[in-house]
């Protein structure tokens, strides 16, 4: 282990898992927060953090199928427009680097985000936890051992 976070970090750590409790909480459903964190861990490049929430989705019932498709959703008629707009938000917040969140993907998860009185809210912190997690366990800090 390179660097024991909890260790040298605690009320970060646990600042973290607190939110992350407060997102599973939240009312989103646990199949598109297994999407979106695979998806954004797909795209900060962390094989540990695909590794694990990859086996989640599944373990949660998600398809192979649907895995194998993440990395081409805008192409696949596999995911509801909920999903697409949640993955459009996803890749917007996690490449924000790239320019501004574009309108078009706002209004999108805007109005796919109404049902559930926080879910918005609640949505945008999955994607700061997954954002904030990534550096920690990513093995370029953190190096883990895979499961097989």
């Amino acid at each position: 282990m390179r660097i024991e976070y909890v260790k040298v970090v605690p009320d970060v750590y646990r600042a973290m898992m607190c939110l992350e409790h407060q997102v599973e909480k939240s009312g989103l459903e646990s199949p598109l927060l297994d999407l979106i964190k695979l998806r954004a861990s797909q795209i900060n490049g962390c094989a540990y953090c695909i590794d694990m929430h990859s086996k989640d989705a599944r373990a949660r019932g998600e398809t192979e199928q649907r895995l194998y498709e993440l990395d081409a959703w805008r192409e696949s008629p596999f995911y509801t427009e909920r999903e697409q707009a949640a993955l459009a938000w996803t890749e917007a917040l996690t490449l924000v680097t790239n320019g501004h969140v574009p309108n078009g993907v706002y209004e999108e998860a805007r109005k796919q985000f109404t049902d559930v009185a926080r879910s918005w809210t609640n949505y945008c912190g999955e994607r700061s936890f997954t954002g904030g997690k990534n550096p920690l366990l990513c093995p370029r800090v953190f190096k883990r051992e895979f499961k097989k």
